[in-house]
């Protein structure tokens, strides 16, 4: 059964930083990519970063330059470092974990709060 496990949301003031992480297991960890997702409210959840099996990465607008995503395959885990927090980054952040060969996999954790806000 896999599952991801987010933490490391909270409450902040702009401009702290703040790490996420997400805990893989029952999957082969190392050959997914791992991407974070936000969802307000409202809104379509959209992508922030996303890592490949072979560490490339790619970012939204919105974070590049702040946020910096990364994975240590060995303890089945992603990260998102987030820095320079804004109150537009307040969302619910959830891990996702995709595999698009045959047949292909995607996975979602249960989401985790961030909210910026002084």
């Amino acid at each position: 059964q896999v599952q991801l496990v987010e933490s490391g949301g909270g409450l902040v003031q702009p401009g702290v930083s703040l790490r996420l992480s997400c805990a893989a297991s029952g999957m082969a960890f190392s050959i997914y990519a791992m991407g974070w997702y936000r969802q307000t409210p409202g809104k379509q959840r959209e992508l922030v970063a996303a890592i490949t099996s072979g560490s490339s990465t790619n970012y939204a607008d919105s974070v590049k330059g702040r946020f910096t995503i990364s994975r240590n395959n060995p303890k089945n885990t992603v990260y998102l470092q987030m820095n320079s927090l804004k109150p537009e980054d307040t969302a619910v952040y959830y891990c996702n974990a995709k595999y698009s060969g045959s047949p292909n996999y995607n996975y979602w954790g249960q989401g985790t709060q961030v909210t910026v806000s002084s």
